[in-house]
């Protein structure tokens, strides 16, 4: 399964706000339909069985409201994906990543244990903080064991947490600071991690209990150092837990490298004979502080990015033809979708939170932002089912991108157009939604149904102009019209 994220501390945001998005991709070769639901507190199951692992856990009795972008259709479980729930806190799982044939001999993953499927369903509604999150998560690690390698992360109004499994049952987590941002791209992302703080204070370091003991007794200690495991503040945790494979440098780091080059483009040299960083490097950072704040449409842009401007573009008509498509891109056919949760520390806290959803292919489609202190989504973005469908966000994002795609030159400044009059109009609509909730004039069902219902509107004369272009472009097309 292959995603990209994104996490920006509320000091490196825009507005203040902590952000957190991810891309959620189908596996090579699938397309997994999405619907955006609330799921009321009496709808949360108490006893839960996975799908895929079948493991069965019994869930508390006092579940919170939450939002998530489940399956369409339940042959493979759940897959909620994103989600706020009712105290201010979100959540997005998973980045899958990867590990090495060290740590998976030594902790071997679990067949029968929790995944992706599961897990903003079992953590998502029990959780008031992003702290709390990692914790209650690393719990169920410690219980059940996990079947894959996965990266999550949680967020509330003042911190971002991101976690990782180690093997099927150990993890660390580390704290996005304040004034930096984040990515991960389907590898074991954390650099550094502050041991001394892990097994001391914990204000910005977490890790399972037993994680010195584990990397002492199986020999996965590589330093060239006699200082203590319990005493280095910077320790290597990519040498140690993760992978430097040559698929990495095809599918992982140039995803890395071409979002640090968008927003930090003068701190380092990017590309050339003296690059500091090239797509194929092992040594990117896992945060930068940025050099502007960053925006939702910043975001937006860099987890739909292909490589364009570079040669590695797969749409580009420049440069040599062999490096086109060398590089897996973020935005691929396979995006099912994005999914962008910010709360907002300036705004009341019933209409504090806000997702952002797009749907399909990213380098085609727009995003809009939702309140999630509701009950219930718009039928635009709920109702998803498997036939094709323009009545729902997610088959007319698909369509729109297929076409688009097939004709990209002559529809790349329709779909332009549309993404950023959507754009616009949902900051203009946000902005105003708030003002009218401040005042009770309207509530944020209301608010949420005036957004979707200018997303349809927007989508559907997109599609009628990409298909007009795409008509023209036909291989049967013929000049002379009927005498």
């Amino acid at each position: 399964m292959g995603c990209t994220t994104i996490l920006v501390g509320k000091h490196a945001s825009y507005d203040g706000s902590t952000l957190m998005a991810r891309n959620e991709d189908s596996g090579a070769g699938s397309f997994a339909p999405k619907k955006m639901i609330v799921v009321r507190p009496e709808e949360q199951v108490r006893h839960y069985v996975s799908v895929i692992s079948k493991v069965e856990i019994d869930l508390p009795d006092d579940p919170l409201r939450y939002t998530a972008v489940p399956n369409a259709l339940a042959d493979e479980g759940i897959w909620g994906e994103a989600g706020i729930n009712s105290c201010h806190v979100a959540m997005t799982e998973t980045e899958t990543i990867t590990s090495n044939a060290r740590v998976l001999g030594s902790d071997p993953l679990v067949k029968t244990g929790i995944g992706e499927e599961d897990l903003l369903t079992i953590t998502l509604p029990y959780i008031r903080s992003a702290r709390e999150g990692v914790l209650r998560l690393g719990k169920l690690l410690d219980t059940y064991g996990t079947y894959e390698m996965n990266g999550i992360g949680f967020q509330d109004v003042d911190e971002i947490w991101w976690m990782e499994t180690i093997g099927g049952h150990h993890w660390i987590a580390k704290r996005v600071p304040d004034n930096a941002y984040a990515v991960v791209p389907n590898q074991q992302g954390i650099d550094r991690l502050d041991l001394r703080d892990a097994f001391g204070e914990k204000k910005d370091n977490l890790c399972s209990d037993d994680l010195l003991s584990f990397i002492r007794a199986h020999h996965l200690d590589r330093r060239m150092t006699d200082l203590p495991l319990e005493e280095d503040t910077a320790f290597d945790v990519r040498a140690v837990f993760g992978s430097r494979d040559d698929a990495d440098h095809t599918y992982n780091t140039p995803r890395a490298w071409t979002m640090e080059k968008f927003l930090n483009p003068t701190t380092y040299v990017w590309e050339g004979e003296h690059a500091d960083f090239r797509p194929h490097s092992d040594n990117l950072p896992w945060c930068l502080v940025p050099e502007k704040k960053i925006t939702v449409e910043d975001i937006k842009y860099v987890l739909s990015d292909h490589f364009q401007g570079t040669v590695y573009d797969p749409y580009a008509h420049h440069g040599e033809a062999s490096h086109r498509g060398q590089f897996r891109p973020i935005g691929v056919n396979r995006n099912n979708m994005l999914a962008l949760t910010q709360i907002r520390p300036y705004m009341p806290g019933a209409y504090r939170d806000i997702q952002w959803i797009a749907m399909g292919s990213n380098v085609f489609n727009a995003m809009i932002p939702l309140y999630t202190a509701v009950e219930d989504m718009p039928a635009y973005l709920r109702d998803t089912g498997k036939e094709v469908s323009t009545d729902n966000c997610y088959w007319a994002n698909r369509l729109l991108a297929v076409m688009a795609d097939a004709h990209f030159q002559q529809c790349a400044s329709p779909i332009e157009r549309y993404q950023n009059r959507v754009h616009a109009l949902a900051h203009e609509m946000l902005e105003r939604s708030d003002c009218d909730l401040a005042s009770g004039s309207i509530t944020c069902a209301q608010a949420n149904q005036a957004m979707a219902d200018m997303f349809q509107e927007a989508t559907q004369e997109a599609l009628q102009q990409v298909l007009f272009t795409a008509s023209l472009g036909m291989k049967n097309a013929f000049a002379r019209s009927d005498a």
